[in-house]
C-alpha cells in the first residue's frame, strides 16, 4: 500500500483537497478530526487535557476555544498540549493505515497539517503539499469568523514557510486556479501513483 502525506499552511486548501481524494474513494485520515474526537465528548484526551488545562474543561470535553485562546501565545503550554495529544494522533493514525492495508486499500493518505514541523516526512512513500498565492491565502482566512491579520501572522510564524514545504514536496498541488483545476491535479498525482504502485515500486514506509 502506498502511504501518501497531505500537508500544506492555513488556508491552502488542504480541506478541500482531502474532499476530492475521498470523493475518488481514497481513504483519509484527517489529524485535525482526530484531535477533535479526541477533546470531544468523553475523548481519549479529555482528563489529561482537562488536568492540565482546568478551565478549558466543560461537561467531559474540552472547549477548543478555550484551550485555544491559553495555549495560542504560550509557547510552553502549546508544547505540554502537543505532548498529550500528539502521539494519541499518531496512534490513531497508525491504527488507520492497519486497517486499510487489511482491506486490500492501494492507497491512503495521512492528512497532517504539520506534517514536516513534527518530523513526519519519514512515514511516507509520496508527500503532497497545497499551495496558493500569498494573496489567495490571506483572503481565504480573513473571510473566516474572528480571524485578523494579527492572528494569520502569529500563525504562520508556528508553520514552516510555504516555499520549504513546496521544495521538500514530491508533489505541488495549486488551489488557486479553482475546484476543477484542483481536482485534475489530484486526479494526475493519484493515476501516476497507482501506476507506479502497479509496478511494485512503492516502499509503504510506515
Amino acid at each position: 500500500m502506498i502511504v501518501i502525506g497531505l500537508t500544506g499552511s492555513i488556508g491552502m486548501g488542504k480541506s478541500v483537497l482531502a474532499q476530492q481524494l475521498r470523493s475518488m474513494k481514497i481513504p483519509v485520515h484527517a489529524s485535525d478530526e482526530a484531535v477533535h474526537k479526541l477533546l470531544g465528548y468523553n475523548g481519549l484526551a479529555v482528563n489529561k487535557v482537562g488536568k492540565l488545562f482546568p478551565k478549558a474543561l466543560r461537561n467531559n470535553r474540552i472547549d477548543r476555544k478555550i484551550l485555544g485562546q491559553i495555549v495560542f501565545d504560550d509557547a510552553v503550554a502549546r508544547k505540554k498540549l502537543e505532548k498529550i495529544l500528539h502521539p494519541l494522533v499518531r496512534k490513531e493514525s497508525e491504527k488507520f493505515l492497519r486497517q486499510q492495508r487489511q482491506k486490500g486499500r492501494k492507497l491512503a493518505v495521512l492528512d497532517i497539517p504539520l506534517l514536516f514541523e513534527t518530523k513526519q516526512a519519514h512515514r511516507f512513500d509520496h508527500i503532497i503539499v497545497v499551495t496558493a498565492p500569498q494573496f489567495v491565502q490571506k483572503r481565504r482566512v480573513l473571510s473566516r469568523r474572528n480571524m485578523t491579520e494579527q492572528r494569520l501572522r502569529a500563525i504562520l510564524k508556528l508553520q514552516m514557510p510555504d516555499r520549504e514545504k513546496r521544495a521538500r514536496a514530491d508533489s505541488v498541488i495549486n488551489t488557486a486556479h479553482g475546484y476543477r483545476a484542483t481536482r485534475a491535479a489530484v486526479k494526475r498525482v493519484i493515476s501516476a501513483l497507482m501506476a507506479e504502485g502497479e509496478k511494485g515500486n512503492g516502499t509503504d514506509r510506515t
